[in-house]
This record gives structure tokens, C-alpha cells and sequence, in this order.
């Protein structure tokens, strides 16, 4: 059964009061002409006990309710209401005044709808989704079903909800830790749709944590082969990417940089079965490409040994990791972005750990690992706009991005290179070029997103591939191990501005979608204050 048709169906209700949870008012036999009216049964969206009383928890709120995120044609609204409250400070949200009514789930119901939204902010962030955005999606879960006042927490590892039922009673909080967040951008696009479906009054309780139980047996979409060829070939794109030239010489340095990487992920597959920390297994994969590039520079040919080098370990540096953190930085989860940013650091310092040997017997022996330190786009820019699609197909393919999305993930990729050959070539400033590519992409990948009521990240991630910093962290090391520190700061420093300017235009892009055009039905509140108080 095709994946849309198993995750994103809408389950069929049994009729208009089990859609909604809502009771259709009755007039009262008893009710005497001229009578006042008796008012309507109040709605109870966690009407009906949870599996341990024997019921099941009541649908959510529907479209138009309370939580009224989506509008009547399905399009995910839910994020752009639920990022301004989440964005209101501590001073200015209300206190948790009255007792618990009538109309608020029990106990119980309001434990199912906690565990639920812990595990849909869970999944989300082991996938790769912004903090901000799991804070999102937890938030727009349990407010569906009425389980309110509630406080999502997100830090780089773990994901927590807290609930209030009233003022004299004891808070409930629950939390559970994620472990080695990877990209995993299909089963993303899944949870993505499942809230979607919960806010729109679609699933009950029990419906959803069926469905959720499915996405953590969703399956990869590309067999493990096409990941090992795909991480070959974007060694290779890059190479051609950061070279510039399609001659004999030049695909000779594609195909070792394709060798390089496959010998370096079959290594680190290795490492990996003795269940050794990640260090380990980049510092091995790091190894192979350090030494082709090497031995391509001993000879007579003038191949380009650090382009070699370049290619082979484009999948290691971590390029998207500093753009992540300086993402949750611009919105303010700074434990998050120093989290990231110590990842960084580690990644770094195992690439540097696997190839500081083989650099420095190399270039102690005479070996030429000097390079230009951006891509140049006026070299060829035919040739390196199809480098940028490789590197940009091959990215997607590794991050699990459904086959659907792929011809937009490629489209988005190319807008971004051209604009950026085009700065470059008008005498722009590398890392200036870099942010306007950057806000182009966020934004074009934001109307995509919307208009196929997705996250962004599947359409901006990969398509940001071509113009992530990872050359410039590898010239900045090489500086290093030539005894050059002032140039290799320089080279470290020009990586965090490109990884600052691709975070900026990135986020900026997504603001200017958010704010000039929303998603249908969702009115910006007058008055917001600005700022927010972030963990």
C-alpha cells in the first residue's frame, strides 16, 4: 500500500457527533413554550475513558474550534498559530485561574494526549525537525484535544510536556530523552501530515498512537545500495563543484573522490557494528579520502589532491550542523544551539583526527594540497549547475526524501546556485552571495512546503547542499597542518560567517512567508509583544 494511502488517509468517522466529539443540541421534551431555552451540551473533546477505564479518549477540537489549525481545504495552518504562542514571553501569558470544568478531560484522557504529543515531538526530533518546530507540533497536539494549559520543552536530546490542570493541583510533566538525531526527512513528512490530520479533527486518541506506532516501523524509501552510491556521488559533485573543470584530469579526481567516499562509508559501516561513539566512525571515514588525495598530489599530472580531499569528506564536514545551530540560535533555544554547536566541534575534530596524519605526512613530503577556497562560479557554470543537482539529489536521496518531493528539492537547488553564480559573477562578496542564495531557497521552500502542507526542511536541506560551508572548514584544517594558524582562523571564521549567512537567509525567508502570506484562515494577532522566554 503506497505510504500516503497508509499514514495519511483520514480515518472515516461514523458520523457527525463521533467526528467532532461535538453532541448536536436537542430541544427538551419537558421544555414549555416560551420557556428559556436549555442550553446545548457543552462539547467534550476527551469524552469517554481511556483504554484503562475502557473507553477511548474524544476526537479533537474541529476546523473553526478552538484550535482551528487548518482551514476547510486541509492546508497546515497549525504552525502559524502556534509559533506566536509560543513566542509570547512568560510575563505576558495568562495565570491558570478556576477549577477544572466540566467540559476538560480527565485524568486520564489528559495523560493519553500528553504521551501522545511527547511521542509526535519525539519522532520529530530524532528526524531532524527544528526545536521550534517540535515545540510547534506538541503544542498544536495536545491543544486539539483540549489538553491546555500545556508548556512544551525541547533541548537538543530531549523532549518534555507539562500540563496544568488547575490552580491547586500538582502539575504533571512528562519527558523523554532522543537519541542520535539523524535526517530522516520521509517519516518527517508523515508525522508532519499526522498532526495536520489530528488538528483537523480527524483521529482519536487511540487512532493516533495506532498511527504513530506505524511511523516508527516506517521503513526506509531507498534500499541501502543507492545510499552507499549516493554518498559516492556527491563526493564526486563536489569535486566538480569546487574544481570547475570537466576535463580527463578532472573526472579522474571524480571517480577517486567517488572511490574515497564509498572506501570511507564501508570503514565507518565497520566501526559502526562495534557500536563505537560516532567520533570514531567519522575519524575512520575521514582516512581514505586524506590518502587518495595525498597520493593523487605525489605525481606529474597536476590533479587536484585537495579537491580529492574536498569531495571525499563533503558527507563528514559538518557543514548543515553549524547552519542548524545557528537556526535554533536566531530563535532563541540557545542550550540547543550550544548543544549543536559542541556536535560541530566533535565532527570537526574527528575529521581531524582521521586525516591529520596522512595531511602531514603529505605535506611534509612535498605533496601540493593548495586550492581555491569558495567555488568559483564563472569556471563553468554549466557545468558546475549540474554538479550542484548531483550533489543536491544525492543529499535528498541520504536524508530519505520522498521520491515526490525530489523534482522540487532539485528546482529550489538550482534557483539557489544560479542566483549565487550570478552575485559572484557581478562581483558580489562570497559570503554576502551566500545569504541572499540562502533567503531565496528558505522562502521558495516555505511556499512549497505550504502548498503542500509539509515541512520546509525536506525542500530547503538539501537544496542548501552546494552552498554549505564544508570547502571552506577543509582550507581553513589544511592551514593548520601547513603551520599557518592566522590563515586557518581566517579559513574557520570564513566557514562560521557562510554557515551564519545561510541560517540568516534561511530563517529570514521563512519569517517573510510566515508574516506576508499565511496560510489560509490564519489572521496575525495585533498587538503581539516581541521576544519570548526561551530555555
Amino acid at each position: 500500500m503506497p505510504e500516503h494511502e497508509q499514514f495519511g488517509v483520514r480515518a472515516e468517522a461514523d458520523g457527525p457527533a463521533s467526528r467532532t466529539g461535538r453532541v448536536p443540541p436537542q430541544a427538551s421534551p419537558e421544555e414549555a413554550p416560551g420557556a428559556a431555552p436549555t442550553p446545548a451540551p457543552v462539547p467534550v473533546p476527551g469524552e469517554g475513558r481511556v483504554p484503562g477505564e475502557g473507553r477511548a479518549p474524544g476526537r479533537p477540537a474541529p476546523p473553526g474550534a478552538e484550535s482551528g489549525s487548518a482551514d476547510a481545504d486541509g492546508t497546515a495552518a497549525w504552525p502559524d498559530l502556534m509559533l506566536p504562542l509560543l513566542r509570547t514571553p512568560t510575563t505576558d501569558r495568562p495565570l491558570v485561574t478556576g477549577e477544572p470544568g466540566a467540559d476538560d478531560p480527565g485524568p486520564a484522557a489528559v495523560a493519553a494526549v500528553l504521551d501522545l504529543a511527547l511521542l509526535v515531538g519525539e519522532l520529530m526530533l530524532a528526524c531532524g525537525e527544528a526545536a521550534e518546530d517540535v515545540e510547534a507540533a506538541m503544542l498544536a497536539v495536545a491543544q486539539a484535544y483540549r489538553a491546555q494549559p500545556c508548556d512544551p520543552q525541547v533541548t537538543f536530546t530531549r523532549v518534555a510536556i507539562s500540563y496544568q490542570p488547575g490552580p491547586s493541583e500538582p502539575p504533571v510533566t512528562v519527558e523523554r530523552s532522543v537519541r542520535h538525531p539523524a535526517g530522516d526527512y520521509a517519516r518527517l513528512a508523515v508525522l508532519f501530515r499526522l498532526v495536520t490530520e489530528i488538528t483537523t479533527g480527524g483521529l482519536v486518541v487511540d487512532d493516533a498512537h495506532h498511527r504513530l506506532r506505524a511511523v516508527r516501523r516506517h521503513c526506509r524509501r531507498y534500499p541501502a545500495w543507492l545510499l552507499v552510491l549516493s554518498s559516492g556521488l556527491l563526493a564526486g559533485a563536489a569535486t566538480l563543484l569546487v574544481g570547475g573543470r570537466a576535463d580527463a584530469r578532472a573526472w579522474l579526481v571524480f571517480v577517486s573522490a567517488v572511490a574515497a567516499a564509498l572506501a570511507g562509508d564501508r570503514l565507518s559501516a565497520l566501526v559502526g557494528r562495534h557500536d563505537l561513539p560516532e567520533f570514531y566512525r567519522i575519524a575512520t571515514a575521514a582516512t581514505p579520502a586524506a590518502a587518495i588525495g595525498i597520493l593523487l598530489s605525489f605525481n606529474g599530472l597536476n590533479l587536484g589532491g585537495s579537491v580529492v580531499i574536498t569531495g571525499g569528506l563533503y558527507t563528514l564536514l559538518p557543514g548543515w550542523p553549524m547552519v542548524a545551530a545557528a537556526q535554533d540560535g536566531l530563535a532563541g533555544f540557545y542550550l540547543t544551539a550550544a548543544a549543536r554547536l559542541m556536535e560541530t566541534l566533535y565532527m570537526m575534530a574527528g575529521v581531524v583526527v582521521g586525516v591529520m596524519t596522512v595531511l602531514y605526512i603529505g605535506v611534509n613530503n612535498g605533496a601540493d594540497l593548495a586550492a581555491r577556497p569558495v567555488p568559483v562560479a564563472a569556471s563553468n557554470p554549466p557545468l558546475q549547475l549540474m554538479a550542484a543537482l548531483l550533489l543536491t539529489l544525492t543529499f535528498a536521496v541520504l536524508l530519505n526524501t520522498e521520491p515526490g518531493t525530489l523534482p522540487a528539492v532539485l528546482l529550489n537547488s538550482g534557483v539557489g546556485w544560479t542566483t549565487y553564480g550570478v552575485l559572484i559573477n557581478a562581483g558580489g562578496e562570497p559570503i554576502m552571495a551566500t545569504g541572499l542564495a540562502a533567503g531565496l531557497v528558505g522562502l521558495s521552500g516555505q511556499l512549497m512546503a505550504r502548498y503542500r502542507g509539509s515541512s520546509s526542511l525536506p525542500y530547503v536541506t538539501a537544496a542548501l547542499g552546494p552552498l554549505l560551508p564544508g570547502s571552506l572548514l577543509y582550507f581553513g584544517l589544511l592551514a593548520f597542518v601547513r603551520g599557518e594558524p592566522e590563515i586557518g582562523l581566517v579559513g574557520v571564521g570564513r566557514a562560521t560567517a557562510t554557515a551564519m549567512a545561510v541560517a540568516i537567509g534561511v530563517n529570514l525567508g521563512r519569517e517573510v512567508a510566515r508574516l506576508f502570506l499565511p496560510a489560509p484562515g490564519v489572521v496575525p494577532a495585533p498587538g503581539r509583544s516581541a521576544g519570548r522566554h526561551r530555555r
